[in-house]
């Protein structure tokens, strides 16, 4: 198993160990992916440095609640997927096999210096999974990491141990989905099994010090059932520990499910109180306008030290430490002194006009 020095990925008898779908190509085939090919007796990235797109966005938009609140965050993805999701929200990306949707370029360095240049704390790898162009993610975390910015895995946890290690080393902070917690629905849906996004949670929680919280996007009548809620809650508590944050989203009708109502605000509430009741100390609704579901309360005193109204502010009780104000009782997560005022804003950054002024400088 080597690691190709121009742009190559992790191989081994010529089928790719970054995802365990071990895709076994013939020369020039791509995987299921689309952006891994094999080229000869490697298997390469052939996306490695373009974008479908930049965009500052606030943090909570990942959505990660206990990670620098209140900063923006340089965003950006590449195409393909090594998921098949049929709910996919971000199809237009993550679906695509069109080299043209990937219109920006940018090396590592450029992007740490635009994430600089506009006040962001953090780059996020989001919009389709980083573990795909891991190369990619990896050489700009470690060009983030040099200039003072923190990088980000928007990721659906689907990778092989033999690249965890290599990726998440280099991480930060994540938010995991948590698609489902039965692997028919994970065989079905998501054309992926769910034993190997356990293994990456257990990974992340015991042998690394990344930050990182779950999201599952619930969807009527197929991963929203009292049990199926109750056994996952009752696993990250057991597994993980009480401190993990998990986001209940809404699903909206897309890709290839458009056939599903979206979700009521009752289920995210109730899937809220089902993760309260099993010991989740951090259980937040998402996707909805829902300020009590969406902020953070002292698990000493009760008092809200995050009020969150969709992705603004509202309230701000942690002393410098990162503790309850009122009572003293620590919040878990990574935070500054003070909150960022990013705000709900979402702003686009076009990398080339960014190089173009770098280069002017």
């Amino acid at each position: 198993m080597w690691r190709d020095d121009i742009g190559g990925c992790w191989t081994t008898g010529g089928f790719s160990v970054t995802c365990p779908r071990e895709c076994r190509l013939r020369d020039g085939q791509q995987g299921l992916c689309f952006v891994r090919a094999r080229e000869g007796d490697t298997m390469v990235l052939t996306t490695y440095g373009r974008s479908s797109g930049y965009c500052i966005d606030p943090i909570e938009k990942k959505p990660l609640n206990h990670f620098l609140p209140g900063t923006p965050v340089l965003s950006f993805g590449t195409a393909g997927c090594n998921l098949t999701c049929k709910f996919c929200q971000n199809w237009d990306m993550s679906k695509s096999r069109e080299m043209d949707t990937l219109a920006d370029a940018a090396t590592p360095e450029a992007i740490a210096r635009a994430a600089a240049d506009y006040g962001c704390r953090s780059v996020a790898f989001t919009y389709n999974d980083p573990v795909i162009f891991l190369e990619y993610a990896v050489d700009v975390a470690q060009a983030c990491r040099d200039a003072g910015i923190k990088s980000v895995a928007v990721t659906a946890g689907y990778i092989k141990p033999e690249a965890r290690a290599e990726f998440y080393h280099h991480m930060d902070a994540a938010n995991v989905d948590l698609k489902g917690f039965t692997e028919e629905f994970y065989g079905k849906v998501c054309g992926a099994n769910l034993a190997p996004v356990l293994e990456t949670l257990r990974y992340l929680k015991h042998e690394t010090s990344v930050w990182f919280e779950l999201t599952t996007l619930l969807i009527p009548g197929l991963n929203d059932s009292d049990a199926e809620l109750d056994e996952m809650t009752a696993w990250v508590v057991g597994e993980l520990g009480p401190d993990v944050p998990m986001h209940f989203t809404a699903f909206h009708p897309d890709w290839k499910m458009r056939d599903r109502p979206n979700t009521p605000g009752a289920t995210l509430r109730r899937a809220r109180q089902i993760a309260l009741k099993n010991g989740v100390r951090y259980a937040y609704t998402g996707n909805v306008h829902d300020e009590h579901g969406g902020s953070t309360y002292c698990q000493g005193c009760g008092a809200r030290l995050i009020g969150r109204d969709w992705y603004v502010l509202t309230d701000w009780n942690l002393d410098p430490r990162g503790a309850c104000a009122s009572c003293g009782q620590p919040c878990p997560g990574v935070f500054d002194a003070s909150p960022g005022d990013w705000g709900p804003r979402r702003q686009r950054v076009r990398m080339r006009d960014y190089a173009m002024r770098s280069s002017h400088a």
